[in-house]
């Protein structure tokens, strides 16, 4: 049986880009967030039947008992639909279900495998591989970039969250260097301190393919084609036109990233060259070098 593919990184660092992508090779069925505590896209017992319970769910062998069997019936496609249909609440959730239940049962019927696209998932990227075997692909952007896109969206992070965990505590103690920021409101050193300690994390994990957003969008194609080797699919003609077409589209209102649709995804066809010149907008001058300084290694 062929592994499924697990795409994560920090939200805004290109997962659901790249999932697209690997995506348009026509093998893969697109599972978005499913480990995203906010409903939609998370909180789908259909497509997971486990229970999130903090943004950045930390997953490892001795807290695995639910969420094994339910990824693995998320990554063979078996699809919830009683589960699902107990938890329906709008027509939206009515049609996402008739939309993930049909794409499941296609998939399982044609033999294609699962690709989750799920930045909320990266804590656990080794957990992904090891237990689940998944081929996994980590994002990881340039931190001003990745700063700067958060500030603009008026995001921040809250610690807590991550410091509740104890096993991720227990394994990566790293993240203890966050404790000071509990509270705090300065979201340019909430956000720089998150990236520097995902980026430490990731660095250590077997297994796990580390890609540069930046690289990959100053250069789609040959990018593209190295991931396509990692997660064993196959590079055709067509999944090279796609993928041409979809990272050189004009940007402009609607044609970058919007909440929209029923994936939730953020993405959106762009020209994803033109993205990396005006990743930083939005911070000054001090502000930028403050991220460097903040993330240097």
């Amino acid at each position: 049986m062929n592994p499924p593919v697990l795409v994560t990184g920090l939200p805004r660092s290109g997962t659901s880009w790249t999932g697209k992508m690997l995506a348009a090779g026509g093998e893969l069925v697109y599972v978005n967030e499913p480990l995203n505590p906010q409903h939609p896209p998370g909180r789908s017992p259909g497509v997971l039947r486990a229970h999130v319970t903090h943004r950045f769910q930390y997953i490892c062998d001795d807290n695995a008992d639910a969420w094994l069997p339910a990824f693995r019936d998320t990554v063979a496609l078996r699809y919830r639909w009683a589960a699902q249909l107990r938890a329906n609440r709008t027509p939206y959730d009515l049609a996402r279900m008739i939309r993930y239940g049909a794409a499941f049962g296609l998939g399982r019927l044609t033999g294609r495998r699962a690709l989750l696209d799920d930045p909320f998932a990266v804590l656990s990227a080794g957990w992904f591989a090891t237990r689940l075997g998944c081929r996994v692909i980590a994002l990881v952007r340039d931190p001003v970039a990745f700063v700067a896109s958060w500030q603009r969206l008026g995001w921040t992070v809250y610690f807590h969250e991550l410091l509740e965990q104890p096993l991720l505590v227990r394994d990566h103690p790293e993240v203890e260097l966050l404790r000071p920021l509990i509270g705090s409101q300065d979201r340019l050193a909430k956000a720089a301190a998150l990236w520097r300690v995902t980026r430490t994390i990731l660095s250590c994990l077997p297994g796990i393919q580390v890609t540069s957003y930046d690289d990959l969008a100053a250069d789609p194609l040959p990018g593209f084609r190295t991931l396509y080797d990692h997660a064993g699919l196959t590079w055709t003609p067509a999944a090279e036109r796609r993928i041409t077409h979809a990272c050189t589209a004009p940007t402009g209102p609607g044609r970058s990233f919007a909440w929209t649709g029923l994936s939730r995804t953020a993405y959106r066809p762009m020209d994803s060259r033109q993205a990396l010149r005006t990743a930083a907008r939005g911070l000054t001058p001090a502000e930028i070098a403050r991220v460097r300084a903040l993330t240097a290694a």
